[in-house]
C-alpha cells in the first residue's frame, strides 16, 4: 500500500479541505485521519456505518496501594512532575515515567494500563477509514497515530493507495504520521507564519528521507509571498504542484460538512482537481482506486 500524507506547518491552512477532496476525487478505498488531537475528517467525508470503537492503552499511570504505603514520602520527593500529593497520584499530572515504582521501599506503587484515547474504524464494502480521538491530558499522541496507521494497513491491506490527513506542526503526531509514507504534500499559505512553518515541515520530511511537494492555498491573498514560496521550493528542487485561489465556496462547503470536490465548477474545486491529477499522474502509478 502506497501512502500519501497531507500536512501543514500550522492549523487552518486548508489541509483537511485538500485531503477530503483528494479522497473524493480518487474514490479512495483507504484513508485515515491522524490528527488525533482534533480529528475532523469524519465531518466532511460521509460514512454510512457507525464506527467500530476500541479503547487504546498508551502509557501506564502510577497507582499507590494505600494499604501498603508507609508514608515515607520518597515518591513525592522524587516525582519531577509533582504528580503525587497526599500519597495520591494525579491522573493528568502523571507522565508514566515509573521513577516512583523503582524507589518505593515497600513496592506499594505499580504501573497500570491507562486509556489514552479511542480508536475508531469506519468500514463498508467499499471503504476503510481509520481515525482516533486522543483523551484529554494524554501524552500518547504519537503512539495513537501509529495505531491508527496500523489499523488502516491491517483492514485495507489490498488497497493500492491510502490518503492520510495528518496533524499540523512538527510534533510527535507528525513524526509518527510521516514514518513509512511514500510522499508528503504540504499545504502552505502565503503568510509569514505559513511560510515559516512550511519550511519546518520540509526540514522534517527531509530528516526522515521522505519526498515532498507543496501546494499553496489562497495563493492570491498575497502574490509576493506566493512567489517567495515558489522560489524557495525551486531552490530545494521541491515541486510546487498547484495554486489554490481564495474561494468563498470553500467556506460554504465546510459549513455544510461537504468536500470542495462536491463543487467541481468552483475555482478552488478546479484547482484542487488539477493538483490531484498532477500528483497522481506524476508520483503514483497503477490504479489507486
Amino acid at each position: 500500500m502506497k501512502q500519501l500524507l497531507i500536512l501543514s506547518g500550522k492549523g487552518g491552512t486548508g489541509k483537511t479541505t485538500v485531503a477530503s477532496a483528494f479522497i473524493e476525487l480518487s474514490r479512495s478505498r483507504a484513508f485515515a485521519d491522524c490528527d488525533v488531537d482534533a480529528p475532523n475528517l469524519h465531518l466532511v467525508v460521509s460514512q454510512k456505518p457507525e464506527p467500530k470503537k476500541a479503547d487504546y492503552y498508551g502509557f501506564g499511570k502510577a497507582v499507590i496501594d494505600d494499604s501498603m504505603c508507609i508514608r515515607c514520602g520518597q515518591c513525592q520527593e522524587n516525582c519531577r512532575f509533582e504528580a503525587i500529593k497526599d500519597f495520591t497520584v494525579g491522573e493528568f499530572e502523571c507522565e508514566g515515567c515509573g521513577v516512583c515504582v523503582e524507589i518505593c521501599p515497600v513496592q506499594a506503587i505499580t504501573m497500570r494500563d491507562h486509556v489514552s484515547g479511542e480508536l475508531m474504524l469506519y468500514r463498508d464494502s467499499q471503504r476503510v477509514f481509520s481515525t482516533a480521538q486522543l483523551r484529554m491530558g494524554s501524552g500518547a499522541s504519537g503512539k495513537l497515530v501509529t495505531a491508527v496507521k496500523k489499523q488502516l494497513a491491517q483492514e485495507a491491506s489490498d488497497a493500492e493507495l491510502a490518503i492520510i490527513d495528518g496533524s499540523p506542526g512538527i510534533g510527535c503526531p507528525v513524526i509518527a504520521s510521516i514514518t513509512g509514507v511514500d510522499m508528503v504534500l504540504i499545504v502552505a499559505e502565503p503568510t509569514i507564519s505559513g511560510m515559516h512553518d512550511m519550511k519546518r515541515i520540509i526540514d522534517t520530511a527531509k530528516h526522515f528521507g521522505v519526498s515532498c511537494a507543496v501546494c499553496v492555498n489562497k495563493f492570491d491573498v498575497n502574490l509576493v509571498n506566493t512567489k517567495e514560496i515558489e522560489n524557495y521550493c525551486s531552490s530545494l528542487q521541491i515541486p510546487v504542484v498547484g495554486l489554490i485561489p481564495f474561494d468563498k465556496t470553500v467556506v460554504q462547503a465546510v459549513n455544510r460538512c461537504q468536500s470542495i470536490a462536491d463543487y467541481p465548477d468552483s475555482p478552488a474545486g478546479k484547482a484542487i482537481l488539477l493538483i490531484w491529477e498532477n500528483i497522481y499522474n506524476n508520483y503514483f502509478r497503477g490504479d489507486a482506486r
